[in-house]
């Protein structure tokens, strides 16, 4: 019959490491590289492999172990210093900061579980003594307040509010967006320009309600130029625009 071997749950290979080195009760300042490389190796093996992402974090803490326990059996490197560097440094490091949090974690939960068994009371106070209102008395609330004193404070506090008007400010007038659609502008433009045939075109601004529309107007007349359906006309620089309609020139063309 097999033996089997029923492994903890561990949150990753730093996890790993620091149960290991709490069951064999030794210094993490001065970790027995061997010995824990041996007993990290023994836990993988037994693991399950189904989830390849994760056993890939503690083949990759293997690997790191096996290098530190590579470079232990080496001379020890020389810093800048002068001293001798420990390859465990750098892993002793990174336990202990995840120690730390691991503790931190540990706390938090306390804490969370202890809030959880905080209850408070509902209050039970009787209808009667929750509509229970202090009887207001006027004569000490007004103390020696007079007509004139609420008048004096009346007249400062309307000062206050005409000082923070600005008297420039005030009397401009309000902004207000002009709305006009291209697409309705375009359509009526080439309705008029089919009716009309040929047209002043201040006479087509003159129909406008706004600057925007007049703007919007002019774009559009821009366009239809673009696409051949008017042409523009003056004959001297005094002289007024003149918008012809496309059917317009072909049947001035026609008659010529």
């Amino acid at each position: 019959m097999a033996l089997e071997v029923k492994l903890e749950a561990f949150e990753g290979p730093l996890d790993l490491l620091l149960y290991l080195i709490d069951k064999s009760k030794v210094d993490i300042y001065d970790i027995p590289i061997v010995e824990i490389t041996d007993q990290y190796l023994a836990y993988i093996r037994e693991m399950e492999k189904e989830d390849m992402n994760v056993m890939s974090e503690f083949l990759l803490m293997a690997a790191t172990l096996l290098d530190i326990k590579c470079r232990m059996l080496l001379p020890r490197e020389v810093n800048e210093e002068g001293q001798e560097e420990d390859p465990r440094e750098e892993l002793v490091q990174k336990l202990l900061q995840y120690k730390m949090y691991k503790y931190m974690s540990y706390e938090l939960k306390d804490r969370q579980l202890d809030a959880a068994r905080a209850f408070y009371k509902e209050q039970t106070m009787p209808p009667e003594v929750e509509a229970f209102r202090p009887p207001v008395d006027y004569e000490d609330l007004l103390g020696d307040m007079t007509l004139a004193k609420l008048q004096a404070i009346f007249e400062s506090i309307i000062k206050r509010q005409e000082e923070k008007v600005d008297p420039v400010r005030s009397q401009f007038g309000k902004i207000e967006k002009d709305e006009v659609n291209m697409e309705e502008k375009s359509s009526y433009m080439e309705d008029f320009i089919k009716k009309h045939k040929r047209f002043s075109f201040r006479e087509l601004l003159q129909k406008s309600g706004s600057r925007m529309e007049v703007i919007v107007t002019f774009l559009v007349l821009l366009e239809l130029m673009k696409t051949g359906k008017i042409l523009v006309e003056q004959e001297s620089v005094d002289d007024e625009i003149v918008v012809v309609s496309n059917q317009a020139q072909e049947t001035d063309t026609a008659g010529e």
